[in-house]
Order: C-alpha cells, then sequence, then structure tokens
C-alpha cells in the first residue's frame, strides 16, 4: 500500500509530498526510509550529488546529478542510458546514496551515468505507452520460444522509457543457442532486443509473490543480497528435512532460514556434541532427541530404546567429565529430571457461570404436563371445597420420623353421609365449584348432581329403581 501524499499534479510531478517521511515504506518496490531527510547540512557543504532511481520491477542504479537538480523522493527523472534515454523514479537523495553507494561497493570515480531532467509530459507519455505493450510482447514470445523447441523461459520484458529497446530476462538450466531466437524477435516486434538470463531467486524477485507466511516475498520487498543456504541451516534449528516445506517459491531453500540460524548457533555453543556417548555401568546411553532453548538432552540406554531419560546440559557435561576421569556412574536415573508440567488456568464465568449457548436451544414445553394439571387442580379444589366428615385428629409425630400423607377421600361419597358427625363451620355453604382455579373460565359439570338432585340435606340419597 502507498500513502494518498504520492502523486503528480499540474505539468511536473510533484514526487512525495512528505520527502520520504510517511513511514509506510510502501510506495514502490525495495523501498528506503530516508532518515536523514529531516536533516540540514552544516554551513558550506553540498549536498551528495548521486541519486539512486529504480525501474521496473525493483531494479536500482546510481545516477549522477550534474546539474544540481533539485530532486525528491518520487520524482519522475529521465536517464542516460548507453543509447537513448530511460524513464525511472527517485528513490534516494542525499546523503544516505553515499551509504549504499558504500555498501554496494560502487566507486564515485566511476564513469557514471548521469541524470538529463525531470520528466516531462511527453516522456511519461512514451514511457506509459512501452510499458503497455510489454505484457503481450511475452505471451508472443513465449509462443515463439516454444515453436523453437528451447529449453527456456521467458519470465519478464522490460523496455527502456523511449521505447528504442526491449529488455527480455530469461532462465534456463542450461546454455541456450538463442540466435535464431533473436532474429524472429527482431522481426516481430520490430525493436532493438537485448537477452538477459537471471537465476531463479531474481525471477521470483521481479515478478513477486506471497510466501507460505501469508506475506509477500522478501526477496521483492526489502531483501536485496541474496546469501546462500544449504541444508545445514535446516538441521541446526531441527526442522525436518521436507523439500517441499523448505523450499520456497523460486524452488530453492527459503532466505528466511538464515533469519533465526545465529541465535540457535548461540544457543547450542553450550551443548554437548549430539553424537556424544554416555558411558554408564548399566550400559551406553545415546542421545535421542535435544530442546535447544531450554537446555535439555534426551538419552537412552543401548537396547532400551522406548526409555528416554531427561538431563539438563550441564548434567550431561558432569557424565562426560567423570567418563574422562574414568569415575563409574552407576545410571541416568540418578541425574534424570522429571518436567514440570504447567497447571492449566480455570478461568472464572464472572457473567453468572451461564453457558454461551443457551439462548441457541428452543425452549421445549411438555404438552401433557400441560393438560394433566387442570384436572389435578380440579380434584384438589373439590377436595376443599366440599364439606369433609369429621376425622379422629392423627396423633402428634415424632420428632425424626415422617409425617403420614393425608389420605383423600373417595369422590362419589357425599358431604353428609349417614353415620358421619356434622362438622360446624362459621362460613356458609358453598357450591362444590366456588373455589376453582380462576385461570380456567368455564366449571366443569358435577356429575354427582343427576344422582343428588332428589335428595334433601339430611337425608340418605334414594336408591335408583
Amino acid at each position: 500500500m502507498s500513502c494518498n501524499s504520492c502523486g503528480s499534479s499540474g505539468s511536473t510531478p510533484g514526487g512525495c509530498k512528505n520527502n520520504g517521511t510517511c513511514g509506510t515504506s510502501g510506495c514502490n518496490k525495495l523501498t528506503v526510509f530516508d532518515w536523514l531527510a529531516n536533516m540540514e547540512l552544516p554551513d558550506g557543504q553540498k549536498q551528495f550529488p548521486y541519486v539512486e532511481v529504480r525501474f521496473k520491477n525493483g531494479r536500482k542504479e546510481f545516477f549522477l546529478n550534474k546539474d544540481d537538480l533539485q530532486l525528491k523522493i518520487g520524482d519522475i527523472v529521465a536517464t542516460q542510458t548507453e543509447s537513448g534515454h530511460d524513464i525511472g523514479i527517485v528513490t534516494i537523495t542525499g546523503e544516505l546514496v553515499r551509504v549504499q553507494m558504500k555498501r554496494k561497493r560502487v566507486k564515485t570515480d566511476e564513469k557514471i551515468p548521469q541524470v538529463y531532467r525531470i520528466a516531462n509530459d511527453k516522456d511519461v507519455e512514451k514511457w506509459v505507452a512501452a510499458r503497455e505493450k510489454e505484457e503481450p510482447m511475452k505471451i508472443r514470445a513465449r509462443e515463439i520460444a516454444i515453436r523453437l523447441q528451447l529449453q527456456m523461459k521467458i519470465s519478464d520484458i522490460e523496455f527502456q522509457g523511449d521505447g528504442s529497446k526491449a529488455t527480455f530476462y530469461y532462465t534456463a538450466d542450461e546454455r541456450v543457442d538463442f540466435r535464431e531466437l533473436i532474429r524472429e524477435y527482431a522481426g516481430e516486434f520490430k525493436t532493438r532486443i537485448e537477452m538477459r538470463q537471471i537465476g531463479l531467486r531474481q525471477e521470483a524477485a521481479r515478478l513477486g509473490g506471497i510466501g507460505s507466511c501469508g506475506r509477500e516475498l522478501c526477496c521483492s520487498t526489502w531483501l536485496t543480497d541474496f546469501r546462500s543456504v544449504t541444508t545445514g541451516a535446516a538441521r541446526y534449528q531441527n526442522l525436518s528435512l521436507n523439500p517441499q516445506k523448505l523450499a520456497g517459491q523460486c524452488g530453492k531453500l527459503k532466505c528466511c532460514l538464515n533469519y533465526e540460524l545465529d541465535s540457535y548457533m548461540d544457543a547450542l555453543s553450550n551443548f554437548p556434541k549430539q553424537n556424544q556417548k554416555l558411558y554408564i555401568e548399566k550400559g551406553t546411553a545415546i542421545c535421542q532427541k535435544i530442546d535447544i532453548f531450554k537446555g535439555l538432552m534426551w538419552f537412552c540406554y543401548d537396547g532400551e530404546w522406548m526409555n528416554w531419560h531427561t538431563l539438563t546440559t550441564d548434567q550431561v557435561h558432569e557424565i562426560v567429565a567423570k567418563n574422562k576421569a574414568k569415575e563409574s556412574v552407576s545410571s541416568l536415573e540418578e541425574y534424570a529430571i522429571e518436567l514440570l508440567v504447567e497447571e492449566e488456568m480455570n478461568f472464572e464465568n464472572v457473567v453468572g457461570q451461564d453457558s454461551l449457548t443457551r439462548f441457541d436451544q428452543p425452549k421445549t414445553r411438555n404438552k401433557s404436563t400441560k393438560k394433566r394439571r387442570p384436572k389435578s387442580d380440579n380434584r384438589a379444589n373439590q377436595a376443599d371445597a366440599a364439606p369433609s366428615t369429621a376425622t379422629a385428629t392423627p396423633p402428634a409425630a415424632k420428632e425424626g420420623t415422617q409425617k403420614r400423607k393425608h389420605r383423600p377421600q373417595p369422590k362419589n361419597r357425599s358431604a353428609n353421609s349417614p353415620g358421619a358427625p356434622e362438622k360446624k363451620t362459621d362460613r356458609p355453604n358453598q357450591p362444590p365449584n366456588a373455589n376453582k382455579d380462576s385461570r380456567s373460565k368455564k366449571s366443569r359439570p358435577n356429575r354427582n348432581k343427576n344422582r343428588n338432585r332428589n335428595n334433601d340435606g339430611n337425608q340418605p340419597p334414594k336408591k335408583e329403581e
């Protein structure tokens, strides 16, 4: 991503409005942060007369600012070439260019090309038109190379700023005779052709891509020097030698294998050799595994490959010293330690010990229980409303014994059955359905109504004939 302040306005490009101090470092490939941009030079000292210019896909070169042009980072300039001129973007100016030239071992006394001028609208139009031809030309160039049966791959094409020359970048495993290919290209594209072979890493840096880590390739964003990477770097870090995981986009070993190699080398300096054998009275112990940053080593006896014993590096050095002094060591169990297992943190639920999914499941209602509820309530209300007969008061239950439940009276027995003593109450007689639950609107009919309608209150019911 680039900052919003970069761009051109009017007839001349304005360059980066923040003079390289925006801090995004993403305006171009291989962008360098100019941390000396806000510092003024001492009185009487002139600015370093060289600038660094970037071309397509991270190609950078140094040029002499012979006419002392007021160049800023982001300016589009026309530079000198062997024939004609090229168009590029200024990436560094001032004293930081001196540091870069020293790091890349470029001497100032050499014949370095110069900057002609700041590009005008006509130069930019030619440059953009030449860049638009590159992609269709690359497809056609690959078709011609396949037709000629050449073992090579055309990876990129770069036009010169004035459109007078095209540079073809290709990769090949062996030497390729492309004399016939150049004649085909010159007749097809009507321009001067230059073939330049690059390596697989340079190809990945020019084209770019996304690595296995999910970020842009280091070689196309900030990495400028390609150091050799060997399988020894993976062995020192105890990585599995799987070529599919260790290889990058270019097919070579990943450059990031060298990033942490120094830390591993420092940690391994205190370790004994992994092929070091420990001579114990019970037998010979052989190293099976190491943990570099914890400083632990696992040993097992020769023949007992399943029983591993954990030792620290200091304990291993102690046993090795005793072996050199020809002192006897009884067993590894005396030195073995147990790894401390960290206890898992049980965090309390401050919300109220409730489940987070308690609202996901719909509430289920028991329909059968809901249907039976009015019936049971009616029975209880009938038992309370009917004037029950006098019963003997049960004796008081002893402490510690469970009270017996009251046995309900039968339904079909009338309230004033013969032989039952009358119970005097202060409240008047109420119909059986007086205390029915208020929730039920309709009262259920009394089943004993037909049976007791011809009976008086003080006489027993008549038998039906």
